[in-house]
């Protein structure tokens, strides 16, 4: 009975810990074929930008594995096989029609033979342990219900050696700027998301999950309890977004 009474964020609304995945599941299966899209507008572009310098960082060596986990449309996936000479890749995604779109897109046929797409849990991912050299995982991590079960799970399907990647929206570590950026993030993007998707309450709950998210600092102290070591952090754009590293050692 504890566990069925324990609760979690959905933006800023508190639901059962048991109800989360389904909601965020509905979120990401109404905006799946605007996805990309909305990125673009939302962030005006910059986040290929911030994908980019996370493959800068992460440095993707020839003939590795990549486990891309909330990986949806293939973005980093892509991008890694690309820098990445015989690298393979597994993109996992609890949404389904996510992973559809991803299919769906020309780098996919491209590299269709490095390429698997899984429909699976971050908290429970569907992989024997010590199976991949890298993990990374792209503005998910703040939809799991619980942040430190998927470190964990990060942790053990990766080989000794292996490194964990997580880009994700952060604090600015200005009031001021925080503020601005506040103003725009709760009053454009809902309803840009109407617009494009016609889908406002869905990016109304992905502007309150960045809100909810913890802070860089906070956020690095769970990724080394999960186990990990050298664990460094980057901020990108003052902090609108940061770029978290571990190795499992």
């Amino acid at each position: 009975m504890a566990d069925q009474d324990k609760t979690t964020h959905f933006g800023f609304r508190d639901v059962p810990e048991a109800e989360k995945a389904g909601l965020v599941h509905g979120v990401f299966s109404s905006v799946a074929s605007k996805y990309d899209i909305m990125n673009d507008l939302m962030s005006v572009g910059i986040h290929r930008i911030w994908k980019d310098a996370m493959m800068d960082w992460l440095a993707p060596r020839p003939g590795t594995r990549l486990l891309d986990v909330a990986g949806g449309t293939g973005d980093v996936a892509f991008r890694y096989l690309t820098r990445a000479p015989g690298a393979s890749a597994v993109v996992c995604d609890m949404t389904e029609s996510m992973l559809i779109a991803g299919r769906q897109r020309a780098e996919a046929s491209a590299k269709a033979d490095q390429l698997d797409w899984v429909v699976g849990d971050a908290m429970a991912l569907p992989f024997p342990s010590n199976s991949f050299d890298t993990y990374t995982i792209s503005f998910g991590i703040r939809n799991v219900t619980r942040v430190q079960d998927a470190l964990n799970e990060a942790f053990r399907v990766l080989r000794p050696g292996g490194r964990l990647m997580v880009l994700e929206f952060s604090q600015i570590p200005n009031d001021l700027m925080q503020k601005v950026y506040d103003l725009y993030s709760f009053n454009v993007i809902p309803a840009m998301g109407q617009m494009v998707t016609g889908d406002r309450d869905s990016y109304q709950y992905l502007v309150e999950s960045i809100r909810k998210f913890p802070e860089q600092e906070v956020f690095a102290g769970m990724i080394r309890k999960a186990g990990f070591e050298l664990v460094k952090y980057r901020n990108l754009s003052m902090g609108i977004a940061a770029l978290h590293s571990g190795w499992k050692v």
